[in-house]
């Protein structure tokens, strides 16, 4: 007698599901884990993160609190973005890991360095931010402040504030991957993507000037970067397609398990 194939997919799909709540889990302990020894030096955690911004004070000037709650609250929810963002790889992996035995051999060839690329791309944005545009933007800041006008920040305002740029910059690195994939899965022919590079200039400046604050400065330092990237997106892009072109073609490979 075969076997019923309404219960074998159900057992496939249940066995799915158990592997990926295994795996939500074993990602989650880690971002608790991580996020203990985050929480017990939050307060310097949050005194590393304010520092572009506290450089760039007037003497005397200091952050602010204007909630009751804010001192305690704003580093514990920075301790556990910091947890989370340091757990990210091993997530990744996680998530890879569950994906990676349904692609093709040719599809993990691609896969794998593009999500290694993606996780360092994103921290490289955010270290762009912390360590180049913070200083710059809170120098010009600080500069047109108006006479008569103490500039005094609240914590919680600012974390959010550098949260944002934090994942503005982290997204906005993640350009060559973007065009890397549009071009290997066929969406947009390289060709075309070359040929769009004027369009694709004044695209970037205007995400930029949504993402960023209303100077030009800071737009211009995430559209430079973006403009740059997306360059270096077109080369890398072809440089895989050339590597493919020796490879078999998908219908020649067979799904490893």
């Amino acid at each position: 007698m075969s076997p019923n194939p309404d219960h074998l997919a159900e057992g496939t799909l249940l066995s799915h599901l158990l592997e990926l709540r295994d795996r939500l889990m074993r990602a989650l302990i880690a971002v608790c884990v991580i996020f203990a020894p985050c929480a017990y030096y939050a307060n310097n955690i949050f005194e590393f993160a304010a520092r572009p911004l506290l450089k760039q004070l007037p003497k005397g000037g200091s952050l602010i609190a204007t909630s009751v709650m804010s001192p305690f609250t704003t580093p514990f929810k920075l301790s556990f973005m910091v947890a989370v963002f340091i757990a990210m790889p091993y997530v990744l992996s996680q998530i890879w890991g569950f994906v990676a035995p349904g692609l093709y051999k040719n599809e993990k060839r691609f896969a794998l360095p593009l999500l290694l690329s993606s996780i360092i791309l994103f921290y490289g944005g955010v270290a762009f931010a912390y360590f180049l545009v913070f200083p710059v933007m809170f120098q010009f800041f600080a500069a047109t402040t108006p006479a008569g006008v103490q500039m005094m920040t609240d914590i919680n305002n600012y974390l959010d504030f550098a949260m944002t740029m934090f994942f503005a910059f982290g997204v906005a690195f993640e350009v060559p991957v973007a065009v890397v994939l549009l071009v290997i899965t066929g969406l947009v022919p390289i060709e075309k993507l070359a040929a769009a590079r004027g369009y694709v200039v004044i695209g970037i400046f205007v995400i930029a000037a949504i993402l960023t604050p209303p100077d030009a400065l800071s737009q211009t330092m995430m559209a430079l970067p973006m403009w740059l990237l997306y360059e270096a997106g077109l080369i890398f892009a072809r440089i895989m397609l050339r590597m493919r072109a020796g490879q078999p073609r998908d219908g020649e490979e067979t799904r490893s398990g």
